[in-house]
């Protein structure tokens, strides 16, 4: 787990945080800087005794939609992914995977707690959409190593992969191609399997046609 957090302004500055009791703003700090590396707390009632928070604190947290809690008692900052990134070299997945398992993240990188409609079951039991239910979700559930790049935030990408395709290609090449792809993507309603593959393929694409035009080197892919 890192030493350092981060706190995007984007969620602390709102008036839906803001207007909580300094005291639940307190919390939710502290229970930030002690989560691991996808967000999850793993004892936040010692926490709130440490930091000397009520349960009225921790219940506001939960109300105001700041932290999901689950029956085992860990919770999970739910924009816990606007707030922090971690480097791959540096990450370490969550223990947590039963509660990382029962969340999806949504187009505003927020964390949701998936319904039981949404993971496939009634009563306990499958019904006929399980199968369709669990590929929509497997495209938008957490990956500990995705990283999520282009205007529409679309492509997915490994950090190493991005980086591959920067010394492969140059920086302005690799954005220019992860924006064509953003791009093509939502105007096309089009889905990869790879999109580390598809820029690679796109790229050498190019680089063909430019050889056979003739355009000589340094041409912007």
């Amino acid at each position: 787990m890192a030493n350092k957090r981060m706190f995007s302004l984007s969620v602390v500055d709102t008036d839906a945080f803001l207007e909580m009791p300094t005291s639940s703003q307190l919390l939710y700090f502290h229970l930030s800087m002690r989560a691991d590396d996808e967000g999850f707390v793993s004892s936040p009632k010692k926490i709130m005794k440490m930091v000397g928070s009520g349960e009225d604190d921790y219940k506001v947290l939960i109300v105001r939609k700041f932290i999901i809690p689950f029956e085992s008692g860990v919770c999970v900052i739910k924009h816990w992914l606007i707030h922090n990134t971690v480097r791959l070299d540096r990450f370490a997945g969550t223990n947590y995977i039963k509660e990382k398992s029962q969340l999806l993240i949504k187009d505003n990188k927020a964390y949701k707690l998936i319904n039981v409609e949404e993971q496939g079951l009634i009563d306990g039991k499958p019904n006929g959409n399980q199968m369709a239910t669990q590929v929509k979700l497997s495209e938008v559930k957490l990956s500990k190593d995705k990283r999520v790049y282009g205007e529409f935030k679309n492509v997915f990408l490994l950090e190493e992969e991005y980086e591959k395709l920067i010394d492969g290609l140059g920086e302005p090449n690799t954005q220019l191609l992860v924006e064509e792809l953003s791009g093509y993507m939502a105007s096309k309603k089009k889905k990869y399997d790879s999109h580390y593959a598809t820029i690679k393929n796109w790229a050498r694409r190019r680089i063909i046609e430019n050889k056979n035009n003739k355009k000589g080197k340094g041409i912007i892919l």
